[in-house]
């Protein structure tokens, strides 16, 4: 289901530059998204891929947790939670935005690839550019070299600084004896160097072109996605609790 709901935010957010949707073929919607998109590229489009998203989404997981807890030793090394608050609370921040770019370091060859296959429009596979994750890898290094795999990389870097501070510093500074709440996750888009020169031009363009409501493509969908974050964050806690 978080699959889907990712793919509907991606698609809102990316159609007004992609070359393949038309203006009169763009998406108004989720509901419109839900209707059109397996009459027009299949069922199956929902999910692709998706083999990407899993080895990325584990690896994103896993990096983020270990390099929290390094990182925390760092920033909040002596610091009273009670009697330090802002000092406890800025640390907490630290750690977790540390976390969030050094795993990105690692994981961003595998968001680039599925960025690229969930949005390689076509009703079947030969009118499509990639064949799965591998041959994405593959033709992305010919085409561009390795340093391809990177691409849009320096704004994602700033947009997982702000998410991951947000997602475990306010997180852990606001439970208490109880774990408590619902964080709701607001993503950059990923985008590409070859459409912008950097992330002041991107942002630039869009403002120029779109307006500023542009920004907020595919919001609502993205807010019931990051509460799978939520979920996750409350799991971790328990199962450390029986651990």
């Amino acid at each position: 289901l978080a699959r889907i709901i990712y793919f509907f935010t991606l698609f809102l957010q990316i159609q007004h530059a992609s070359k393949q949707i038309t203006v009169d073929k763009q998406y108004k919607g989720i509901v419109d998204c839900i209707v059109r998109i397996p009459k027009e590229q299949g069922f199956l489009s929902f999910w692709r891929g998706n083999l990407a998203n899993v080895i990325r989404y584990f690896l994103t997981q896993a990096l983020n947790f270990a390099f929290k807890y390094k990182h925390k030793n760092i920033f909040l090394d002596g610091v009273d939670k009670h009697n330090q608050f802002w000092r406890y609370f800025a640390g907490k921040l630290a750690s977790g935005g540390a976390a969030g770019a050094m795993s990105l370091c690692f994981v961003y060859p595998l968001d680039f690839a599925r960025t690229c296959l969930a949005t390689d429009i076509g009703k079947a596979g030969a009118e499509r550019e990639f064949t799965g994750l591998g041959n994405c890898l593959t033709k992305i290094i010919k085409s561009d070299g390795r340093k391809g795999l990177y691409q849009g990389f320096n704004v994602s870097e700033q947009g997982i600084i702000i998410y991951r501070a947000a997602y475990f510093g306010i997180y852990d500074t606001a439970k208490g004896g109880k774990t408590i709440g619902i964080l709701s996750s607001w993503a950059l888009t990923t985008l590409s160097d070859i459409m912008y020169s950097g992330t002041i031009d991107c942002w630039r363009k869009i403002a120029h072109d779109e307006g500023g409501k542009a920004f907020f493509k595919g919001a609502w969908s993205n807010v019931l996605r990051g509460m799978g974050g939520a979920f996750v964050l409350v799991l971790y806690d328990e199962l450390k609790k029986i651990m």
